[in-house]
């Protein structure tokens, strides 16, 4: 599936449509609205700028929108500070990132941090989701996915993805609009682009999620896991970016401290700790 060549005006008609009139102050119109979401003209009303103006931008007729037609825009339909950011990218204001050979290279430092971790799952993906390092916690809760080290060829294609992660629809809507924001931070990157086309040809459900066009970093999130042997398994999860390679980023999951997740994950690495010796 070819993505297309007008992606600003996608990301602002799924937006419009996603966008109820009473969000923004508007009456709801009841029955007499033919379509979801806002009309252009009252995008256009709300950002102060023209209803021909506005129809250029979404068809792709204004090439070169100013940051303040743009911000406008982005503040009639309420986006989120990381629509915006996208918003911006897409109309050529924010620079993209280019690829670097060294993206997928963890520096030992980091390396050595995730060690620093040792009730918690640590590991960093790369802006395509590759699990580029883990420490022995991730490890083990990835164990049921071993030989597939892309997150979301794991999410969409694996067999046991469901069975796994408990919140699997939350994960994977999740995990994609993170990836569209990725897409949009790096749009050379040919591992995302590969990735997209793959799946969106290959996985109905990721097709329908990709085709939400929404963004949102993945910050915190909340997982649960199902291993067996383990059981249920709950974390926490923060998000940071790694600065000094632009689209890594360390997850850490952590459990509550003496919780039954905290010993589940004591038993999962009770096995490996027998095997060293230690």
């Amino acid at each position: 599936m070819q993505q297309p060549q007008n992606e600003l005006g996608a990301f602002l008609r799924a937006n419009r449509a996603r966008t109820e009139p009473t969000d923004v102050g508007l009456p709801a119109g009841g029955g007499s609205r033919r379509v979801a979401g806002l009309r252009r003209e009252e995008v256009a009303v709300l950002a102060g700028v023209s209803a021909d103006y506005y129809a250029r931008l979404e068809q792709g007729r204004e090439r070169n929108p100013s940051p303040q037609v743009v911000d406008a825009v982005g503040r009639a339909m309420r986006l989120t500070p990381d629509a915006r950011t996208h918003l911006f990218r897409l109309a050529g204001l924010h620079p993209a990132l280019t690829s670097a050979a060294g993206r997928d290279l963890v520096h030992p430092s980091l390396l050595h941090l995730l060690d620093a971790f040792p009730g918690a799952a640590a590991y960093v993906l790369s802006p395509a989701f590759d699990v580029l390092a883990k420490n022995a916690v991730a490890t083990a809760l990835l164990a049921p996915f071993e030989g597939t080290p892309n997150m979301v060829r794991v999410l969409f294609q694996h067999p046991r993805a469901r069975e796994v992660f408990v919140d699997w629809s939350v994960v994977a809507r999740a995990t994609v609009h993170a990836l569209r924001l990725h897409a949009g931070r790096f749009p050379d990157d040919p591992a995302i682009g590969g990735l997209v086309s793959e799946l969106s040809r290959a996985a109905p459900d990721f097709r329908r999620l990709w085709q939400e066009n929404e963004v949102e970093n993945l910050s915190r999130a909340y997982k649960v896991f199902v291993l067996p042997g383990a059981g249920r398994i709950e974390l926490t999860y923060q998000t940071f970016d790694v600065h000094d390679a632009p689209g890594q980023q360390l997850l850490v999951g952590v459990p509550e401290p003496g919780s039954a997740s905290a010993l589940a994950i004591e038993s999962l690495l009770a096995p490996a700790e027998r095997g060293s010796g230690s």
